[in-house]
């Protein structure tokens, strides 16, 4: 059958779905040729984990948010931080360059369990975990779920309690049919992240300005590939079954010992520093909050900022 037969045979809602799909396909593979892995890989609790180590001294370990990867802390805290620490840097399962097949849960004690093998695979002795935004999710998880693989925890903008909402900038992530979903991901996830990408980062990181290098300095292009949409859409349906729980345990905290440190933006427009910040504060009264002027993405927009947050969380 020739192409043209081939083309006509589908139709025009098929042909556009097609030419949607080939699109995004493209358009994936030519970002990952561009913004390529820059660490080495773990395999891990079933999936395979992109991890970036450099530097010597006190461990500590990164976790991204929701729909990142690694990129943001590499735009500034590392360098800063990698003059007297050992800096572990992780792509979340499914996110970034890592891996998580089907089969695997997106729930933050599943990824947890990853990061704790991954913490014992590397060697490294209790680090200082920091979480940015749902990165703070993971990072509390892991320290509740495996004590003895945290030394200190130093929170930026961390998600610690169950939203009244989905932000805007991820409705779309809330896709609940399989099905659809994954025809959203494979046909207009990318196409109209382009379209949006503008408003969306205003939202993420406003009221800062988003730096005009983020997309591939910060690694922003490869939140667009359709890979990356299922993971995150994933990660954030998990997090109705977890959060809860997790509030639950936060007395825990005390009992462990942990040093426990939030840096919040006061303006940040994602997750509200009192609802997420002084919240945790209310339940866990060892933790110390620090409050700055600026949005969500501390690590980009204030790396300087975070960089010495955490290396006074680490000592």
């Amino acid at each position: 059958m020739s192409l043209s037969i081939l083309l006509y045979s589908i139709g025009g809602p098929g042909l556009l779905l097609l030419l949607l799909a080939a699109f995004s396909h493209r358009t994936a593979r030519r970002i990952e040729a561009f913004l390529p892995p820059t660490g080495s890989f773990v395999e891990v609790e079933g999936v395979r984990l992109h991890v970036r180590d450099e530097g010597s001294g006190p461990a500590i370990l990164l976790i991204h948010g929701l729909g990142g990867q690694m990129a943001h802390f590499n735009y500034g805290a590392v360098r800063a931080l990698s003059t007297r620490y050992r800096v572990v840097a992780v792509d979340r399962p499914g996110s970034g360059h890592s891996t998580r097949p089907a089969g695997v849960p997106a729930d933050l004690s599943t990824q947890a369990r990853a990061i704790a093998a991954l913490v014992e695979r590397l060697g490294l002795e209790r680090p200082t975990v920091v979480g940015h935004s749902l990165g703070g999710a993971t990072a509390l998880t892991l320290a509740l779920d495996h004590p003895d693989r945290v030394g200190a925890l130093a929170l930026v903008a961390p998600l610690t309690h169950a939203p009244e909402g989905v932000p805007p900038a991820f409705r779309a992530l809330t896709i609940e049919t399989a099905w659809l979903r994954r025809l959203f991901a494979a046909t207009l996830a990318v196409p109209l992240g382009i379209v949006a990408s503008k408003g969306v980062l205003q939202e993420v990181f406003g009221p800062e300005a988003v730096p005009r290098d983020f997309p591939t300095r910060g690694g922003g292009l490869l939140s667009l590939r359709p890979g990356q949409f299922l993971a995150s859409s994933a990660d954030l349906q998990a997090l109705a079954g977890h959060l809860p729980g997790l509030e639950q345990r936060y007395a825990q905290l005390n009992a462990l010992r942990l040093p426990v440190h939030v840096l919040f933006g006061r303006d940040d427009r994602l997750l509200d520093w009192r609802a997420n910040g002084q919240a945790l504060v209310d339940k866990v009264p060892g933790v110390r909050l620090e409050l700055v002027e600026g949005g969500h993405m501390l690590p980009v927009t204030q790396p300087d900022v975070t960089a010495g947050f955490i290396a006074s969380v680490a000592g």
